[in-house]
């Protein structure tokens, strides 16, 4: 058993081993992740959480190291939760942006690690709400979430981010090749990176167009900008620092940054309700009650509907 309160103390101190043990706690969902959570509500709540996508290879290991840079010479502390695929072999991630990050290993201010998504769709492992609470509570002032880069499932960043970022880079296809998957409904800022290849003018010109169809924002509303990068050189990063800094005083003006964290806070609840509910369904399998329940559906004395409300109502008051 791991002493949670020392854990917490040392984590707020900035140590490494100690945040590192606290996510190892929270993805192998420890008997004393209640305990862990518990402790660490108070001190969450502010870190800005920024969230990174796109679809495999337009270089999101590569910027968010580059925002890193960025970041670290405001003095601020990072961290980076990068979610890697799932080793098919050992179920563990592939810590290919662990590698791609090396650079920032030395600095104490920066805090990187890889999670895995053990077969969790969206883009984002299962544990992610929790393991950004454990680095907002040690300190992180910005937390750059990155995800496996998965094209059409990749929206659920944005449930979990205050800020979303898109990338999209020239001669991957489609034009705007996350036009059809949804993702360009989520972005709050666009980035067109590699735009040192042809076609960058042309993909931001088409991804403008994009963004204008249907458009329906009030004056005043939030309009995404596209932000042109060549990340492996680091020019226009800090063009993208500023769109970030400017979109999160706009939702800090007009409060959407806490609705946005309310809406994730619901979020969270409903999961973990939903996944309790679950375990303990699961749990009932060969138990009397729901036998009984299948055999009066089967003789036609009760329909489906009933008999879950019959089941939840028992498992709520048990």
């Amino acid at each position: 058993m791991q002493d949670v309160p020392t854990l917490v103390a040392q984590a707020r101190e900035g140590r490494p081993r100690a945040v590192a043990r606290l996510i190892s706690l929270v993805e192998g969902a420890s008997e004393q992740l209640r305990e862990v959570m518990a402790a660490l509500a108070p001190l969450a709540g502010n870190a800005y959480v920024v969230g990174i996508t796109g679809s495999p290879g337009v270089g999101k290991s590569t910027s968010t190291s580059a925002l890193v840079t960025a970041y670290r010479r405001q003095g601020k502390r990072v961290a980076v939760l990068a979610v890697d695929p799932s080793s098919p072999f050992s179920g563990g991630a592939l810590l290919g942006d662990r590698v791609r990050m090396s650079e920032h290993a030395s600095d104490s201010g920066v805090y990187i690690r890889s999670m895995a998504t053990r077969g969790h769709l969206g883009g984002l492992a299962w544990a992610a709400p929790q393991a950004i609470r454990v680095l907002d509570a040690a300190g992180c002032d910005v937390i750059l979430v990155e995800t496996v880069g998965v094209g059409q499932s990749e929206v659920e960043i944005a449930s979990q981010a205050d800020t979303s970022v898109v990338l999209l880079a020239p001669g991957m296809g489609d034009g705007i090749q996350a036009a059809k998957a949804g993702i360009l409904e989520i972005g709050d800022v666009y980035v067109v990176n590699k735009a040192d290849r042809d076609g960058a003018d042309a993909t931001a010109r088409e991804l403008n167009h994009m963004l204008g169809l249907g458009e329906s924002r009030a004056p005043g509303d939030w309009r995404p900008p596209i932000v042109k990068t060549v990340a492996a050189r680091g020019e226009g990063i800090d063009e993208v620092v500023e769109a970030l800094e400017k979109h999160r005083a706009w939702m800090e003006e007009r409060g959407v940054l806490t609705e946005r964290r309310l809406a994730r806070a619901t979020h969270e609840v409903e999961t973990i309700a939903v996944t309790t509910l679950r375990e303990r369904i699961g749990d009932l399998h060969g138990d009397r009650r729901l036998s009984a329940l299948a055999e009066r559906i089967v003789a036609g004395e009760l329909d489906p509907y009933r008999a879950a409300d019959e089941l939840v109502a028992g498992l709520t008051e048990g």
